[in-house]
């Protein structure tokens, strides 16, 4: 029995599968991609902003506003954006900015948990209605003979409809934690240069305040 015959065997509930595993399939190849490029050059990126920032507080700006299609640029430039002010806002700006990007990052997340939630319902839900009528052209006369042997048929039939759904549920599933650990992953990359720009501003910070004049223009 090949794909075709399958589908038409599933029933009714085999379409909205359907449209739930291209819909997460096309989710999941968007990921895919989103965290390929996210991935590339970034460690390297961030590296240069921070050196940057311990020179040239201004250069540091321009790499990253540079730079500004990828997460962790935008994420570094809305900090450094900012004109003397406090180190405690510095730092609530880099949280707020680290929050911003990891939201976005969660996109396609709905759509992957609608799909882990209602694929095996309707799976059961195809299993059921087909259950239904094969055993609703059983009469009880016919049990025990060559009649019923299409109801075995149909009950094998029926259950195409949940095995479709665990499928597309457990592969769904299998991704959606995957992509969950690339989140957390990218979370801590911006807790430790979040953690090491800040440092650098609070250095340069103490430095104004003591009146000891830092590395020429390494302050805003």
């Amino acid at each position: 029995m090949n794909i075709a015959e399958a589908f038409n065997r599933g029933g009714l509930a085999m379409w909205p599968l359907l449209v739930l595993s291209i819909l997460a399939l096309g989710t999941i190849f968007e990921r895919l991609w989103f965290w390929s490029l996210v991935f590339r050059g970034e460690r390297k990126l961030a590296e240069q902003i921070l050196i940057a920032a311990q020179q040239n507080w201004q250069a540091a700006l321009t790499i990253a506003i540079q730079a500004s299609e990828q997460p962790m640029g935008r994420f570094l430039a809305t900090p450094l954006q900012l004109v003397n002010t406090e180190p405690e806002i510095f730092r609530l700006a880099l949280e707020a900015a680290a929050d911003e990007e990891l939201s976005a990052m969660r996109r396609g997340e709905k759509v992957l948990e609608a799909t882990i939630t209602m694929a095996p319902l309707l799976g059961l839900l195809g299993t059921v209605l087909g259950l239904i009528n094969a055993l609703g052209q059983v009469r009880l006369g016919d049990l025990g003979t060559p009649a019923t042997t299409g109801v075995s048929i149909g009950i094998s039939e029926a259950l195409i409809s949940t095995a479709t759904g665990l499928v597309v549920a457990i592969v769904t599933l299998a991704f959606q934690r995957f992509f969950q650990a690339l989140l957390f992953q990218q979370a801590q990359i911006f807790r430790r240069t979040g953690n090491e720009l800040e440092l650098t501003y609070r250095q340069a910070w103490l430095q104004q305040q003591a009146g000891i004049s830092p590395v020429e223009s390494a302050y805003p």
